[in-house]
């Protein structure tokens, strides 16, 4: 597994490899070493194409994040939301894949959301907090201001997504 440092401090991109042989596959979606933060928490998504998740974080209690793709394909993009980092306001976009075998790591203070590119997606995420419901914070997929290019006009979204916040009326 190789792991790729990005513009932005301790977010890391993870290239693993699919082994397949006459049973199916194998693929390391995570070596505790590298990432260096403990993953405590651990959820699956399933989500149709066009499905837009996001933008999500926990302003208390945050939350680290290793996302893996183990079926379809997704746009994964994070809002860094740390006031003194000299990339705040600033987004980061991938493509993750059951193909491409990549993943992220996305640490404490960035804001997240994908959106689902295949007809079926299963996205892991390892998390280095528990869920805190009570802190849970939506920016909008398509507020001005983060000028974030998803190439979709009609995401389908949730009604709590559908009533999230502009970037700029969050005090982070």
């Amino acid at each position: 597994m190789e792991v790729k440092k990005t513009k932005f401090k301790d977010l890391l991109v993870f290239n693993s490899k699919n082994f397949f042989d006459k049973r199916g596959l194998f693929r390391e979606l995570v070596i505790q070493k590298m990432v260096k933060e403990k993953l405590i928490f651990t959820v699956v998504s399933k989500s149709k194409k066009n499905v837009l998740r996001g933008l999500h974080m926990q302003k208390k209690n945050e939350q680290g994040k290793y996302i893996s793709v183990i079926k379809g394909k997704i746009l994964d993009v994070v809002v860094d939301c740390r006031k003194k980092s000299s990339t705040f306001g600033k987004h980061f976009k991938i493509i993750l894949s059951e193909k491409n075998c990549k993943s992220i790591f996305i640490p404490r203070g960035f804001i997240h959301g994908f959106l689902g590119l295949e007809n079926e997606n299963i996205v892991i995420y390892g998390c280095t907090n528990y869920r805190d419901k009570n802190s849970e914070i939506g920016i909008k997929w398509n507020d001005k201001d983060l000028n974030i290019n998803w190439n979709i006009k009609n995401p389908i979204l949730s009604k709590k997504d559908s009533k999230n916040l502009n970037f700029k009326d969050i005090n982070f």
